[in-house]
């Protein structure tokens, strides 16, 4: 049995369903860390209760908001607006939480001891590497490295989508038959998504690219967010 660390979005529903083509029971750990998009622990739990209909899926919410004013900076856990852009725009720097994954995946490895598993995914993929430094190949080697020498040799750090654009994962999950109707990602946490943060055009941009409509937006709202994608994209304020 696996330890996923699961968050909601596209990214992690997808490699939750690639992994139960793989494994009859996982293990997943949803967390509460003072994050702005909050409500996407709602839909992690939605997207499990659906995975469970294939597989015996544990999961569990780890509420570590205790962390907030330790590293508490920039837009997702701090008071700085989520901006609008790409991820490769400069501005989405503020939207970096200083040394997440590591947190995550720390704790995700102590509960991988505890539950005598061997390996904890989490779901970084390419698109991620220009802003997040901890989505990178080199965060993924060396944080396995250190993983697997701090619990004698016991546990592995996975990332099986870590050489995938975002319009990749999407494709295998469309593939794979993933509800990405039940899955959230606007960063602003608002009661649907406002399609201008680097998230909502990374999805966007996702769907598009394999000819999908997104099934999480309404047809409005579809059309909504192809315009605000083509009109960014070209660079027209």
């Amino acid at each position: 049995m696996p330890v996923l660390i699961m968050s909601g979005g596209v990214d992690s529903a997808t490699l939750l369903w690639y992994l139960m083509e793989r494994f009859k029971e996982i293990h997943v750990i949803t967390y509460i860390y003072g994050q702005r998009h909050v409500k996407e622990v709602e839909h992690a739990k939605k997207v499990v209760e659906k995975a469970r209909e294939k597989a015996k899926v544990h999961h569990k919410i780890a509420d570590i908001s205790c962390i907030h004013d330790l590293i508490s900076k920039g837009a997702l856990t701090g008071d700085e607006e989520v901006p609008e852009g790409f991820y490769t725009d400069e501005s989405q720097k503020v939207t970096i939480v200083p040394n997440r994954n590591m947190i995550l995946l720390s704790i995700a490895v102590g509960y991988a001891v505890k539950v005598g598993e061997r390996e904890v995914y989490y779901a970084a993929h390419k698109s991620d590497y220009a802003i997040y430094p901890d989505c990178r190949k080199e965060f993924v080697k060396a944080l396995d490295s250190a993983v697997y020498l701090a619990t004698d040799r016991m546990v592995e750090i996975k990332a099986p989508l870590v050489d995938m654009t975002k319009a990749e994962v999407v494709k295998l999950g469309l593939k794979l038959g993933v509800p990405y109707e039940l899955t959230w990602s606007c960063y602003r946490g608002e009661d649907r998504p406002c399609l201008k943060c680097g998230t909502c055009l990374e999805r966007t941009e996702a769907f598009l690219l394999n000819g999908v409509k997104d099934p999480a937006l309404t047809d409005e709202e579809w059309k909504r967010a192809v315009e605000i994608y083509e009109r960014i994209k070209s660079g027209v304020k």
